[in-house]
């Protein structure tokens, strides 16, 4: 009897600990409620899903429309910009240029890319490609991105060149701040190397071994009618559809649009350190695979607001094109990615040999986020949070701080001020250091400014208060700017300096970095 009763213990303990193993190996049950509950909360047309676990996919499936108003749903082909998660392409690409012997991480750039040139002569010498992938230049958050973003007519050689033109914000290796401009210019080491530009050395070496079929390094490649999802933002209070972004002239930091189903093959090439299945089988080696997962860069691990303190992780870096962080024990290798009207996350679990995936046709990071770590929690055998109403918490949180911020502004503005000279005074051609021409022209008794080499950024200066004006571009999806104008002693206008209206504007849109000057005539 003693005996029977141990083997119905032993048989009752074994039932538990495989229902166990089987609860975190399989898809979340709730996975199609969750992902339709967080569109819902985050207001988001289409999500792309893609979970790859132990080798095999497991999901890779779509939901909700492509676009508003259509009735074109989501699949796991549909294809959504994943902005910088092109990042990871471009760092990629070189590890199989340095398993080959043509570079190394540590090349001198202006090696291997003539003419390259920073701001400080020293920095000019001792970069490496290393340094262009970790975001440690000392340039300032999202420096010069206005040279893309939005649009522009600069093409990667001319922004290359520009890079000698923008002061650093801090010193040499010694601050982290996001950059794209570098990754750019770490992706233009491809053609100076190979001789083939970046966009086919990405078709041909990655995208062709793999089968990505449903996967492009520019929306350009885009055919009418075929499945693609459509940007929307929220444009003065109303989500629309936008225009596709054309980031081309960036592309290395940030232009590849691809889907669910050619993504969980990306993961599942990371997650088997660059194996595949395929002719040759190997994409990058398994010592390139741990430097790219490597920290390179260390980051702050500040306090995540309270509804979500769960998230707070004891350590966080930047690798080679990969953000390094721990949740519950377990590294995560994972980035983000954001393009006008989309956002995406990838997120990889070496130890549980999990990656996960969600693209977004909507800029709501707390829908990709409460998905990931609602699937997060489920493998990792964690008790059930909510996080669409903790992300959503943060969300509101940070739009009424904004607002409030914003109608304060508002009130302490002097309304009765006027401009120390007469409108037409202050028009003319500026030149900023970096970006170039600026205009503004006097006409119908107003000032519009327009970027010369930015076709949508054309807005009508409001005089705010004394000598500043705000920039109400007439493109909506672009953040309003403020612009003051500085004098000299005989009243001729000396300078005129910008800053963002909104608390939440993209990093991208980096007015602060502009220092416009009358053009000398």
């Amino acid at each position: 009897m003693r005996k029977l009763r141990s083997l119905l213990l032993l048989s009752a303990i074994s039932t538990l600990f495989c229902a166990s193993i089987l609860a975190q190996t399989a898809v979340p049950p709730d996975l199609d409620a969750y992902v339709a509950a967080s569109m819902k909360a985050f207001d988001v047309p289409g999500i792309s899903v893609a979970i790859v676990k132990d080798g095999r996919v497991v999901v890779a499936k779509g939901y909700g429309v492509r676009k508003l108003g259509d009735s074109a749903r989501v699949d796991e082909y549909s294809m959504f910009a994943i902005g910088s998660n092109t990042k990871a392409f471009t760092t990629a690409a070189l590890a199989e240029l340095v398993d080959a012997g043509k570079i190394s991480w540590d090349d001198h750039v202006y090696q291997r890319l003539p003419g390259f040139v920073m701001y400080d002569p020293y920095v000019s010498h001792e970069i490496t490609i290393r340094d262009l992938l970790t975001h440690r230049s000392g340039m300032g958050l999202g420096e010069g991105d206005l040279l893309f973003w939005p649009h522009s007519t600069y093409t990667r050689a001319d922004i290359v060149y520009k890079l000698r033109f923008m002061k650093p914000a801090s010193g040499f290796r010694s601050h982290y701040a996001y950059d794209n401009l570098l990754y750019m210019t770490a992706g233009q080491i491809i053609p100076a190397v190979t001789g083939i530009s970046w966009d086919d050395y990405i078709r041909l070496h990655i995208f062709a071994p793999l089968h990505m079929e449903h996967s492009a390094v520019t929306n350009a490649d885009y055919k009418p009618g075929g499945d693609y999802a459509y940007p929307h933002e929220r444009v003065d209070g109303t989500l629309r559809v936008i225009p596709f972004e054309d980031l081309s002239n960036v592309g290395p930091a940030g232009s590849i649009n691809s889907s669910a189903a050619d993504m969980a093959k990306w993961m599942l090439l990371q997650l088997d350190h660059g194996k595949f299945t395929g002719r040759d089988g190997r994409l990058f080696s398994e010592e390139q695979s741990k430097e790219m997962w490597s920290p390179q860069t260390i980051l702050p691990t500040n306090d995540p607001p309270q509804p979500l303190a769960g998230l707070k992780t004891n350590f966080a870096d930047y690798g080679l094109g990969w953000r390094l962080s721990e949740y519950h024990g377990r590294k995560l290798v994972g980035h983000t990615g954001g393009v006008a009207g989309f956002v995406s996350r990838v997120m990889l679990v070496p130890e549980e040999n999990l990656g996960v995936l969600v693209l977004t046709n909507a800029e709501e990071d707390g829908a990709f986020d409460s998905i990931l770590y609602h699937i997060l929690d489920h493998y990792f055998g964690l008790p059930a949070t909510d996080w669409i109403a903790a992300y959503k918490s943060v969300k509101d949180a940070e739009e009424r701080n904004a607002a409030e911020t914003m109608r304060m502004a508002a009130g302490a503005r002097a309304v009765d001020s006027k401009p120390s000279l007469p409108q037409e005074k202050y028009a003319g051609t500026y030149n900023d250091a970096w970006y170039g021409p600026i205009t503004i022209r006097y006409e119908n008794g107003g000032l519009v400014i327009t970027f010369d080499h930015t076709p949508s950024m054309i807005g009508d200066l409001q005089h705010w208060q004394y000598d500043t004006f705000k920039a109400h571009w007439r493109d909506r999806t672009i953040e309003d700017a403020f612009i003051t104008f500085s004098l000299k002693p005989d009243g001729s206008i000396e300078s005129a300096k910008m800053a963002a209206v909104s608390p939440l504007a993209d990093f991208s849109f980096d007015y602060q970095d502009l220092l416009l000057l009358p053009a000398t005539k």
